[in-house]
């Protein structure tokens, strides 16, 4: 029964809410301390800054967490599951959609729009992680890792993973 509950406590608060992990968390703030009361607030709240200083998606870590303190480790991947599936459902859904209409002009056409707004997302994404960098590391570590990073990756071709590997050890090395 318990598994049940966990899963609807966060299957419903993820199909309902829109706008990604930081809009539904009241929701399932709701479900675990209102309806359930497997945490008081105050050990939500807890829970959600820990979450937050951590990467990765919030949503998913909360489950994870909640999941596991409620029922163990199969508590965990019921949460995480039932957070993911809204999402997966959807995607899945959009994605035969658009594969069933791949030939259709309008859709060729969405493509053509969609990818400039991609291109200027990331762009501005990094451009936010460039002035992070700055501020932080400040502007000869960030020229260092920012050129070494650009030589790896496009005069030896090396996988990006690696580069952040590397830029890693650099930064707990010599900014740690």
């Amino acid at each position: 029964m318990i598994y049940w509950e966990l899963f609807l406590a966060f299957f419903i608060p993820n199909i309902i809410g829109y706008g990604g992990g930081p809009a539904i968390i009241p929701l399932i703030e709701t479900e675990v301390v209102g309806r359930y009361g497997w945490m008081t607030a105050q050990t939500f709240a807890e829970t959600l800054a820990l979450g937050n200083a951590l990467p990765s998606p919030i949503a998913t870590k909360m489950a994870g967490y909640i999941g596991y303190e409620v029922a163990g480790i199969g508590g965990a991947f019921v949460a995480v599951a039932a957070t993911v599936i809204p999402t997966l459902l959807l995607m899945l859904g959009a994605l035969g959609l658009l594969y069933r209409h791949r030939n259709s002009p309008r859709v060729k056409r969405m493509s053509q729009w969609v990818r400039p707004v991609i291109a200027m997302m990331m762009g501005w994404l990094t451009l936010g992680f460039l002035l992070e960098s700055l501020s932080s590391s400040g502007t000869i570590h960030t020229l260092i890792i920012g050129v070494v990073a650009g030589i790896a990756l496009i005069r030896f071709k090396t996988h990006p993973a690696f580069v952040v590997v590397g830029a890693l050890i650099y930064g707990g090395l010599f900014l740690g």
